[in-house]
């Protein structure tokens, strides 16, 4: 968990950037993560210094040679701003800035460099550059939780809607679609729609979480190191910013793949994936021939967030789960795409749950009503009865303060989902058998069949209206007669104690 301390040194960052004239959060988090990493490769060079040292061998993999020890981290934070400034964009040690050693170092220093071929240096002043590194600087990151913690608060900051829809998911309703699918030892997890891979973090944090034990199995760790996470990005900002958070979060070598996910040159990936948690673009449009063609077989659309469904059932392989956030309408839309894609995933597939949301859980990003669907690819059917959950309240206020408050229904939620599969009959059967005036409730496939495959919960759920019986209008009227004469009579007292009657 993150410190005032931490806090406070990440803000004082922020406000350095903004006072210096870099604004933009977007530009902040760039430039913040491109000064970790410089300071990140001298950290490890200096590891490899002191092992080389300690066995006697010569050091593996060189990051910095000899020459180039001006660009190290230690090295220029010791300069004045003037030649610290210099070194950044002058190409004064072989014919290299600090920034373009930090463009050219090979993938033996984490996937993050992979992603740096259009990285742009927008720090202006030597001042600015002096005052942010200096406070880099003071920040001990020797802790992997620490440095993850600091990259997530600085994340938070965003505090605007990007390209398409997009913006940052909650990190509560992360974890909470996490702990739903309850990730397994041996599973295969991608994003098609990383951003800044909030999902793959948390889905590794919850194997720190509840399963410490596997990290002792060597098998499980390199799986978990080499195999496991997987996300496709196609902005060059973000899926820097991903990679970048994902190290820190101690997963060294996750899969990447700078692309859009839905074109043709992504690829045809079939069946690879035994997990996917994704909130997709929310309105994008696209031309057909922008699609891959396979995808268009399953729902012929130009919608972003109807495509990436099918992307998704041709990305799983058959037993895998997804959990998904998508637009209200998705649940509801009448056009013919719309009903193909709740068809194909109700009928040849296993729908499992929806999860209806309120509309402030987005802001101040979006006020946008969201829901979270779970299904399994099955490709033989397999939906007898979806869950359904009406999510009222998130532990936060639901307007653009998004202040913690006391009501929250995610705990509840987790609990009656998991029940429903839990080895407690009692608790399976009292679950199963909720009314529809629950805020949880099961809904089979026939009603669901019979509704045209509509999802949305206000066509299941049933309403409960109180009686409230009102005084007649005659009643009402003396009433009011009534206290006019008090008033009045009220009214000549008082004059009468001021001598005006």
């Amino acid at each position: 968990m993150i410190t005032g301390e931490l806090k406070s040194q990440v803000d004082k960052i922020w406000d350095a950037f903004a006072s210096g004239g870099i604004s933009n959060p977007l530009s902040v988090i760039e430039q913040f993560t491109y000064l970790l990493f410089i300071r990140r490769l001298d950290e490890m060079q200096l590891l490899a210094e002191k092992k080389a040292n300690m066995v006697g061998i010569p050091i593996k993999e060189i990051i910095f040679t000899t020459e180039q020890k001006e660009l190290r981290w230690s090295s220029f934070k010791n300069k004045d701003p003037e030649s610290m400034f210099d070194l950044f964009t002058k190409p004064m040690v072989d014919e290299m800035t600090v920034f373009d050693h930090m463009k050219q170092v090979g993938n033996s220093v984490g996937v993050f460099a992979e992603f740096m071929s259009k990285a742009n240096f927008i720090i202006a002043t030597p001042r600015l550059l002096d005052q942010v590194v200096q406070l880099i600087d003071k920040i001990n990151m020797d802790d992997r939780d620490t440095k993850g913690d600091l990259y997530e608060y600085m994340l938070s900051k965003i505090a605007s809607a990007g390209r398409n829809g997009q913006f940052r998911t909650p990190r509560h309703i992360i974890r909470m679609m996490v702990d739903m699918v309850q990730p397994k030892k041996d599973d295969v997890i991608c994003d098609p729609s990383a951003g800044t891979a909030g999902f793959l973090v948390t889905a590794g944090e919850y194997y720190r979480d509840n399963h410490k034990n596997w990290f002792l199995d060597k098998e499980f760790r390199d799986h978990f190191n080499n195999e496991m996470f997987h996300g496709i990005e196609i902005d060059n900002t973000m899926i820097r910013i991903g990679a970048m958070n994902l190290q820190l979060h101690g997963i060294e070598s996750p899969n990447l793949i700078k692309n859009d996910a839905l074109s043709e040159s992504a690829g045809d990936i079939r069946s690879k994936y035994s997990v996917i948690l994704a909130n997709p673009p929310f309105k994008g449009m696209l031309d057909y021939d922008a699609v891959e063609n396979s995808i268009l077989k399953t729902v012929k659309s130009k919608k972003t967030e109807l495509l990436f469904l099918g992307l998704m059932l041709r990305m799983l392989k058959t037993g895998g789960r997804c959990a998904v956030i998508v637009p209200d309408g998705v649940l509801f839309g009448s056009s013919k795409a719309h009903k193909q894609i709740r068809q194909e995933i109700i009928e040849k597939h296993k729908l499992d749950a929806i999860i209806s949301m309120p509309s402030g859980v987005f802001k101040p990003y979006a006020g946008v009503s969201t829901a979270v669907l779970f299904f399994t690819k099955t490709g033989t059917g397999g939906t007898d009865n979806v869950w359904f959950y009406d999510m009222e309240a998130d532990g936060y206020s639901l307007d653009d303060k998004r202040n913690e408050i006391k009501d929250n229904d995610i705990p509840d939620l987790l609990t009656r989902y998991h029940s429903l599969t839990s080895e407690n009959k009692e608790l399976k059967s009292a679950e199963r058998s909720r009314s529809r005036t629950d805020k949880s409730f099961l809904v089979p496939f026939d009603e669901i069949k019979e509704n045209d495959w509509d999802l949305s919960i206000n066509r299941y759920k049933e309403i409960v209206y109180e009686e409230i019986e009102y005084a007649a209008p005659s009643v009402i009227i003396k009433d009011i007669e009534v206290l006019d004469q008090e008033r009045s009579a009220a009214l000549n007292t008082l004059k009468a104690m001021l001598g005006e009657v």
